[in-house]
């Protein structure tokens, strides 16, 4: 009832129309042109890790979306860049206008009274030996320009940001990531972990070596009018929330090394940083 009422709110103060992604309800091949290009960075992802165990306040919306026990925790902290290396924007907008529209994008989200992007990444700690997946706490993610990518890497200089605004439910939003810029999940933020204690209803991860598995833009299944297919890769028969040239180049993983008591001061390439006392939402 309460988002009905929020989408009936938003509908009567929205002026503009939807904003449409680029391009029809069906993908072109896999080389088309004049398309974003989401990739996953995974040098980035290899040295900005963090096996610890820290304290989470019950107050935190990763605590509260991911079902999460407060208290003590042990957990591995990781970090991630999503770049857009394609020819062309990734173009959402306002969310509010998403929302009232019911396209499926976004979902609104109370904790963070904010809305949420569907179906933007995936986060799976893996073990090898038996293929077990363990979820991670993050359930929201904003859009944004938050670095370019370094001209070493692309294919021309760096431009400035355009996609700079969450949004919540009375300011405006706009979300995106330009082509030539990233969109970043520092390894503090809300959400940025796995759970391997046990204390988000999952089963304890034992002391080895895991791969962390991002995939930006992931393939799903339709759900009706909740999750409609916006894009269809002819080549799976599975659908995309964003439009790509490429869906090919969207995994980015790294193996680690859990061990047995890496303790508050924690174990990796972060092992040292100090926890924050409060969490940061999406960026």
């Amino acid at each position: 009832m309460r988002i009905r009422s929020l989408s009936r709110f938003v509908l009567s103060v929205s002026a503009l129309g939807i904003l449409l992604l680029a391009g029809a309800a069906a993908s072109p091949p896999a080389a088309a042109q004049g398309l974003p290009d989401l990739t996953v960075d995974t040098d980035m992802l290899q040295r900005q890790w963090v096996v610890r165990d820290e304290k989470l306040d019950a107050s935190f919306c990763s605590v509260i979306e991911g079902g999460v026990e407060p208290g003590l925790r042990r957990l591995v902290r990781f970090t991630v860049m999503t770049p857009n290396i394609g020819d062309a924007d990734i173009n959402i907008g306002d969310p509010r206008e998403h929302f009232a529209a019911n396209d499926g994008l976004f979902e609104f989200a109370t904790c963070h009274a904010h809305f949420h992007f569907r179906n933007y990444a995936i986060y799976e700690l893996i073990d090898p030996r038996n293929g077990k997946v363990w979820r991670a706490a993050k359930r929201g993610f904003c859009m944004l320009d938050t670095d370019p990518i370094p001209s070493s890497e692309g294919d021309e200089p760096p431009r400035q940001p355009t996609y700079r605004a969450c949004g919540t439910i009375t300011t405006a939003g706009n979300q995106g990531i330009s082509h030539g810029w990233i969109d970043t999940y520092r390894f503090f933020l809300g959400g940025q972990y796995f759970v391997l204690d046990g204390g988000d209803g999952q089963a304890p991860v034992p002391p080895g070596d895991y791969i962390i598995r991002i995939t930006a833009n992931p393939p799903y299944k339709p759900k009706g009018n909740q999750e409609p297919c916006r894009f269809l890769d002819p080549a799976t028969g599975l659908c995309h929330a964003l439009e790509e040239s490429d869906y090919t180049n969207n995994v980015g993983q790294v193996l680690i090394t859990i061990p047995d008591r890496p303790g508050q001061t924690g174990v990796g390439p972060l092992a040292g940083t100090e926890p924050l006392k409060d969490e940061p939402a999406e960026h």
